[in-house]
């Protein structure tokens, strides 16, 4: 597919991938609309929805009337394919379309009522300082898993040993903590550093109330679901940033688990990567361990090997330069023990309902050896072990994040004839001080 919009070959949104996303311009948030990432630009799919180029086979007023992604979400895996085909063709040469496209009069077929958008553009830039990204649907329930076996390990190696890293639980059910919905926020939100109850020191039993001295994050990958079917409901992903209070997540995870040690904030990448996109990156998943019970069973036993790597800019590095970040860790999407087929079927198995825009995190996706660590908590070997982060002022050292450090989350696969990436573009946050008690 030649596309109308030119983008270089390693581009993480060309043609082939196509993910969807809510975003407004002119500092308009009334204005917030739905969108196609391709290249360095966003089809306005509202625009479009205006004029005779939108598919004919899908309702105007899923994309014409609504800020954010659910109702289409809501609909059928096939509505999905057919809609992705449409716009597949209709971006690829010849085209009707090109860049200073616009709503024209004489194309536009929504009703008089939509008359007011002739002349708006088709396309938006997607790096102009008005184009603002916005989370691409609402979220009304998020769950966060704890699937990757190398993370399960690595920390319960770090808490109780080596004899006893895994819990007896774990390798028999997808253990996962029902998180806070209202606390995502889409990447370049700043993150203030949260305040809860600690330890003071080691030995201590009394705590007090102090701002996080152990600041983490967490690499994971987000997929975004409707209800239905687990094959046949899951609509996509993003790169998920799962912020831990690693002091605060120690005193207070007894007896019922994470609490104000997660709930601060939770950042996602804005776009929604279409699983259809990912499904050309398929390998096979683990071997279980004992054996799964029947409901857990996945036929395909498949994973995602999508590259990740996590980056991080020191405060002391000059912020105006991208080349201030370090690579601290690479991993893969593959290395989640349970596929996200289980954690679905995990999930449900009470009757819980799952609706359009819930949200799924896979835990931290740790991958073996000492470069594949997904946290600093496994970095640092709980703040004992500081280690070095090269900035543009030299290196410096860390154990947990300081006030002032950006953390940037990144992942693209190429594809297998080298003609182009899939990439979830960026995931990313900066640590400001703690707010004043």
């Amino acid at each position: 597919m030649k596309c109308v919009v030119e983008y270089p070959k390693d581009h993480p949104f060309p043609i082939q991938n196509l993910p969807y996303g809510s975003f407004y311009t002119a500092g308009d948030a009334s204005s917030q609309r739905c969108g196609v990432a391709i290249g360095d630009y966003i089809l306005d799919l509202q625009a479009l929805s205006y004029t005779s180029h939108f598919s004919p086979t899908l309702d105007r007023d899923v994309f014409a009337v609504q800020p954010s992604l659910n109702a289409f979400m809501g609909l059928e895996k096939q509505t999905w394919l057919d809609f992705r085909t449409h716009l597949q063709q209709l971006l690829s040469q010849p085209s009707p379309l090109t860049l200073d496209a616009t709503v024209a009069a004489a194309d536009v077929e929504a009703g008089i009522a939509q008359r007011k958008h002739i002349g708006r553009r088709l396309f938006v830039d997607r790096l102009a300082q008005d184009t603002v990204l916005c989370l691409p649907c609402r979220i009304g329930d998020y769950t966060d898993f704890y699937s990757s076996l190398e993370h399960a390990y690595n920390c319960g190696v770090l808490i109780r040993g080596k004899e006893n890293a895994l819990q007896p639980n774990w390798r028999h059910l997808p253990v996962a903590y029902h998180g806070r919905a209202s606390s995502i926020v889409p990447s370049g939100t700043p993150i203030h550093r949260p305040v809860g109850q600690i330890l003071d020191k080691p030995g201590d039993t009394q705590p007090v109330i102090a701002p996080c001295r152990r600041l983490d994050f967490e690499l994971e990958v987000g997929f975004r679901l409707s209800p239905a079917e687990a094959a046949d409901r899951v609509f996509g992903a993003v790169l998920l940033n799962d912020w831990s209070a690693r002091d605060i997540q120690t005193w207070e995870y007894v007896p019922l688990g994470p609490f104000l040690s997660k709930n601060f904030a939770t950042t996602i990448s804005p776009w929604i990567v279409p699983v259809h996109a990912l499904e050309q990156f398929t390998c096979p998943g683990y071997d279980h361990q004992p054996p799964l019970l029947p409901y857990l069973q996945d036929g395909t036993n498949t994973n995602f090997d999508i590259p990740l790597t996590v980056a991080l800019r020191p405060w002391e590095s000059d912020e105006a330069l991208d080349s201030g970040f370090a690579v601290i860790s690479h991993s893969s999407l593959r290395h989640t023990y349970y596929t996200v087929r289980q954690m679905i079927a995990h999930h449900s198995t009470t009757g819980c309902p799952l609706n359009p825009g819930d949200l799924l995190g896979t835990g931290t996706l740790s991958a073996p050896g000492t470069e594949g660590y997904g946290s600093l908590l496994e970095m640092s070997h709980m703040g004992r072990r500081p280690f070095s982060v090269q900035s543009t002022v030299g290196e410096v050292q860390r154990t947990f994040l300081n006030d002032g450090d950006t953390v940037k989350m990144s992942g693209k696969a190429t594809a297998s004839n080298g003609e182009y990436a899939i990439g979830f573009g960026e995931c990313v946050g900066t640590i400001l001080p703690a707010v004043p008690m």
